[in-house]
């Protein structure tokens, strides 16, 4: 196993793999997602893109069996924008932190810890390169599911707690609304996420 960090067209070759991953993990409870290889690939292009923009990847051997993206997030799309900048927020000073995806039996063997911390990484020397010394702040949401859905496995266990112990706090005063189909629908649906914040200065 190895992680390594990519930027720019250095993602690229990784394209087809990351869709993949999307489409796999996305599908589990809670976000149950019907993904689409095509507007995958196209999203993803984004990260390559992005003047600031990183992926994290986990491999085993040459497999890509995780991954993990950040982006400025004043670069990120509007709707993950705009309940910061309602409530005040200086876009400028934040990094956004998009998905973490990791097959199945490879979890709880700290791979999850390495993706925050190679984010961390990379997102304080964007604070540093763009001379933001203070309001700097990560984030990242998550989806709003009630706890007797009825796909929700019986041993399901949230990421809050683990959250937490990676300084990020629960913000239910910012939320966003995500357009995607569900495994068990016929069209896309609204979704409701809320996110999380880690205020670098306290």
């Amino acid at each position: 196993m190895h992680i390594q960090l990519f930027t720019g067209d250095a993602i690229q070759p990784y394209i087809r793999n990351l869709a993949g991953l999307r489409i796999e993990i996305f599908k589990e409870y809670p976000y149950l997602y019907d993904g689409d290889f095509d507007y995958e690939q196209v999203y993803l292009y984004s990260y390559i893109h992005a003047k600031h923009a990183a992926v994290v990847l986990a491999f085993d051997g040459k497999e890509v069996v995780g991954a993990s993206t950040c982006i400025a997030l004043e670069e990120s799309d509007t709707f993950i924008q705009f309940p910061f900048i309602a409530k005040g927020y200086d876009i400028s000073k934040g990094v956004y932190f998009e998905e973490s995806v990791l097959q199945k039996k490879y979890r709880n063997q700290g791979i999850g810890v390495r993706f925050f911390e190679e984010r961390e990484k990379w997102a304080a020397n964007y604070f540093k390169k763009k001379n933001i010394v203070e309001g700097r702040f990560t984030t990242f949401c998550g989806i709003n599911r009630p706890d007797d859905h009825p796909l929700r496995p019986k041993n399901y266990q949230t990421l809050e707690e683990f959250w937490k112990h990676r300084k990020y706090e629960k913000q239910p005063n910012l939320q966003t609304q995500i357009a995607w189909k569900d495994i068990e629908t016929e069209q896309e649906e609204f979704h409701n996420l809320t996110f999380w914040l880690r205020e670098w200065d306290k």
